[in-house]
């Protein structure tokens, strides 16, 4: 019964926020994100809650991302990428990640307990993600504390980072970079625009009428077929490389389907993903645990991750701006690298810009697959600082 009733919360608290942020408009700047986690964050540190919702938290990501990465991409209309600018994203991401690291390192991290490990730690989980932190935490068997005090100022430092970005980087990055114009041609530039305006209207009328339910319908099975077919072929693989090949399989299945007349006509897909996308939002924001920020004593930790956050940005900011990367596709890797791929739609949402979700995922599958390298390389050079 507990399961129920905590899985209906996680499932329509996002419509009540979706609701308040039309009807008020300070809210609505804020964005549905932003609400979400701040929910989320007050959910998790409520004096008790069901032992339930511990399973729960680890669940609802691992379904709501899968399906919500095809069914995002299902009605993109993607122009040629240039290969070039993934290699720009991709060597500035690793680059100021690095240096922020070490920088961090050299100004707090050598106060801290175990900092080289926790450095490298933060090194896999600052390119890749979680996945690449977990493998780390398996690699150098840090003490159990260490890991869950970091993970826990890792989720207030990250929320932070997300805050100014969405609430204040875009303005001022697209400002600082300039808009750069893109060659493509007038009639996909005019479908660009006509899905911007559709992302200020309220999407979810539609979904309920005969017609919405029917592509919604078709374009859940199309997504349950890519998640299995992704799913199988990752488990042939070594489990290290599952998380990497299920992500890229997903995304590369989805933009191909996008090709597709019929399934880019499907205009519901986008908005049940990004809705998924909000539901994660919330289970993710609820694992925060206030209770094991120890302040007085972790301000070396904190200065570690803020530095290898916000100094990441601003160093990833500055390399792509000499390299005449624009700023979008700047924020988005930016994301996909701190925050992982999983967060790349909710950035895409947050530009209202649909190109910058394949920009993003690329960025995020080269962290994935990286990652865990990464990071070794990082504590074994930390340890010797």
């Amino acid at each position: 019964m507990n399961y129920l009733l905590l899985l209906s919360l996680y499932g329509l608290i996002p419509a009540g926020v979706i609701w308040l942020c039309r009807r008020f408009r300070w809210l609505g700047k804020l964005g549905p994100i932003m609400v979400l986690y701040a929910i989320g964050m007050a959910i998790g540190n409520l004096p008790f809650h069901p032992a339930e919702m511990g399973v729960l938290q680890e669940l609802l990501p691992n379904i709501c991302v899968p399906l919500a990465i095809p069914m995002m991409l299902f009605g993109c209309q993607f122009s040629r990428q240039e290969a070039g600018l993934q290699v720009k994203l991709c060597l500035s991401g690793f680059l100021s990640v690095f240096v922020a690291i070490v920088v961090g390192y050299l100004l707090f991290g050598a106060q801290v307990d175990q900092g080289d490990q926790i450095g490298g730690i933060m090194g896999g989980m600052y390119t890749g993600g979680m996945v690449n932190a977990a493998a780390l935490q398996a690699i150098f068997q840090i003490k159990s504390e260490n890991y869950i005090l970091m993970s826990s100022y890792d989720i207030i430092i990250s929320f932070l980072y997300l805050v100014f970005l969405f609430s204040v980087g875009i303005r001022l990055f697209r400002w600082l970079f300039g808009q750069r114009e893109q060659a493509i041609a007038q009639e996909e530039l005019e479908e660009l625009d006509r899905q911007i305006e559709k992302m200020k209207e309220n999407p979810y009328r539609k979904l309920l009428t005969r017609e919405g339910l029917r592509q919604t319908g078709k374009a859940l099975s199309l997504t349950l077929g890519i998640v299995g077919l992704s799913g199988g072929v990752a488990l042939m693989m070594p489990k290290s490389w599952f998380m990497v090949v299920f992500i890229l399989l997903l995304s590369t299945l989805g933009a191909l389907c996008s090709f597709l007349p019929s399934v880019r006509r499907w205009e519901g897909s986008y908005d049940v993903g990004m809705y998924l996308i909000y539901i994660f939002s919330l289970a993710i924001a609820s694992m925060a645990d206030f209770s094991n920020l120890q302040l007085a004593g972790g301000m070396n930790l904190i200065g570690y991750l803020t530095m290898a956050v916000f100094g990441s940005l601003l160093i990833h900011a500055l390399l792509c701006r000499l390299m005449g990367v624009d700023a979008d596709s700047m924020m988005v890797s930016s994301v996909a690298f701190i925050n992982s791929p999983p967060f790349v739609p909710m950035a895409s949402a947050a530009l209202r810009n649909k190109r910058t979700l394949v920009t993003g995922l690329a960025a995020g599958i080269v962290g994935y697959a990286l990652g865990t390298h990464f990071g070794v390389l990082m504590a074994e050079l930390l340890s010797k600082l």
